[in-house]
């Protein structure tokens, strides 16, 4: 598994309600909409089972809606579990990432490593 790939997995939750706070959707509307973003390595191989385990935990609902174009589709909508989860993903993600980029900026600069003593 890739560098990557490691990092994505760890954040994938959140990424996924982060969409599903905006707008309900459904799961290939949500893979696109994460490729659209960026994360081109998304598949919707890899959003299901995300989705089944957010529902399981009570953090999204599904619900089947007709659609315009073929079968109805269960589209995804954030609970008020799965808001409190996103808000703490949130909070936990700026803790971590400030001091890293931090760290990534001085890369090369060793009298500043040197003060972290």
């Amino acid at each position: 598994m890739s560098f990557r790939s490691q990092i994505l997995k760890g954040i994938l939750d959140g990424v996924v309600l982060a969409v599903i706070e905006k707008e309900p959707v459904y799961g290939y509307e949500l893979s696109k909409k994460l490729q659209k973003a960026g994360l081109s390595d998304v598949s919707e191989g890899t959003i299901y089972p995300i989705l089944l385990r957010l529902q399981k935990k009570g953090f999204i609902r599904g619900e089947m809606r007709p659609s315009k174009s073929g079968p109805n589709r269960k589209y995804y909508f954030l609970t008020e579990e799965g808001t409190e989860e996103l808000r703490t993903i949130v909070e936990e993600w700026g803790k971590i990432v400030g001091p890293v980029q931090k760290l990534f900026e001085r890369r090369g600069k060793i009298d500043e490593f040197k003060t972290l003593d």
